[in-house]
């Protein structure tokens, strides 16, 4: 993250002698012309165990793993690692109603500091530190990024959902004397109305106009049922649909709720994505962020998944690494950093509406303030959208306009 070149060396004399600037993370100092960190003991250890945290605060952002000597107030090294590698959940956990880590267990939610981007924020006063020590040190430059990312659940609210499901859903309307949503069924299934899911032409040029480049993860169950509502993925209009984002834009897999208990299902759903669009899928996002640490990412590294997008909540909005950065994957139970890269999102339309009750005008200040501490670090933005958050169902009304503003007021400035 702080982009300059390292090495390193376990020999006094040779770090003593080296010409440049040096940090020295030990227990006693080594040089005079050193930045002093003073370890804690978990990047030493073997076994996963309880640590033993107090949070405080140092220049208006929290800290731990403090040190009463050296040149920095806290073990940076071992806190970053204590965040980043998702020590806790490897730990005793509470779960959600879905099975998934509490976001409640978290350190971040507890000590309130879920909605910083905590490391960058470090990186950058380690940055300050190195430059007073060292002023001839140079740091290459970062840039603000912003990856915005589609799960596709429910590619179309009528269309292609075949006789039994629209059947069903008429006769569902007709005994809750919804005479309305029966009329625009068969509006839309008649041709008159536009099916109010199918915003991809919108789409598509929102990202023409704004120059953005965007990941699409399709949910292909091959048996919808449960919390997988898809389209049926043996339908030629879906397999149109999903070749169609292909040819312009990054399409990943969105594993069923059904796969994160069946490889050979998450194995055939990749398999079927794969054939669709005749290439690799390369990138995952988990349905309902359900994903567990380490067997979730192991599966799907062994299934040739190389960016994973889920680093986040599924119940309330933040940064679940405490970061906002890509970073790789290390597998805490093994001691091994992975060739899997994790993307962690910051928002997610559903989290705001579902969960944290928002309206669309608070929502949209709520990503303005995610851009906005994310930007004065310089790291990467990621959001999660829906497609039916952008269409005409009523229960979304202004939500797209949130994205809209968000991209014309907030974004623009950026490019």
């Amino acid at each position: 993250m702080a982009r300059i070149d390292v090495s390193f060396t376990n020999n006094p004399e040779e770090f003593r002698f080296f010409e440049g600037p040096k940090i020295n993370y030990s227990d006693q100092p080594v040089s005079e012309d050193e930045l002093w960190i003073t370890p804690a003991e978990i990047l030493f250890e073997k076994q996963i165990r309880e640590q033993n945290i107090r949070c405080g605060e140092f220049e208006n952002f929290k800290i731990f793993f403090q040190c009463d000597k050296g040149d920095f107030p806290f073990d940076i090294f071992g806190a970053s690692f204590y965040l980043i590698s998702r020590y806790e959940e490897y730990l005793p956990h509470e779960k959600d109603e879905y099975g998934r880590y509490s976001s409640r267990s978290s350190l971040a939610f507890k000590e309130e500091f879920l909605t910083t981007p905590l490391i960058n924020i470090w990186v950058v006063h380690l940055q300050k530190i190195l430059r007073r020590k060292f002023p001839t040190i140079l740091f290459r430059p970062r840039k603000f990024n912003f990856i915005p990312t589609y799960d596709i659940d429910i590619a179309f609210s009528y269309l292609n959902k075949g006789f039994v499901r629209n059947a069903g859903g008429l006769v569902r309307s007709l005994f809750k004397g919804q005479l309305g949503a029966m009329k625009e069924r068969l509006d839309v299934l008649s041709g008159k109305k536009e099916d109010p899911f199918n915003v991809y032409e919108w789409l598509y040029a929102l990202h023409l106009k704004y120059n953005l480049r965007p990941y699409y993860f399709f949910l292909v169950a091959k048996d919808p049922q449960g919390y997988d509502k898809n389209i049926d993925p043996e339908r030629e209009e879906m397999q149109e649909l999903i070749r169609y984002h292909a040819m312009g834009y990054q399409v990943g897999i969105h594993p069923s709720w059904q796969s994160g208990d069946n490889e050979e299902l998450l194995k055939e759903e990749i398999g079927l994505m794969e054939y669709l669009i005749n290439k690799r899928i390369t990138c995952s996002r988990q349905h309902y962020i359900r994903f567990e640490l380490p067997q979730t990412y192991r599966l799907l590294v062994q299934n040739g998944i190389e960016k994973e997008f889920s680093m986040g909540y599924g119940d309330i909005n933040g940064f679940r690494a405490s970061i906002a950065s890509p970073f790789f994957w290390y597998d805490l139970q093994k001691e091994e950093r992975t060739s899997l890269r994790v993307y962690p999102f910051c928002f997610m339309d559903a989290n705001s509406f579902f969960e944290q009750k928002l309206t669309p005008l608070q929502a949209f200040d709520e990503i303005r303030s995610y851009h906005e501490a994310i930007k004065k670090v310089n790291g990467t933005m990621i959001t999660i959208w829906h497609n039916t958050f952008f269409g005409s169902d009523k229960q979304y009304e202004g939500w797209k306009e949130v994205y809209e503003l968000f991209l014309q007021e907030v974004l623009y400035w950026d490019f």
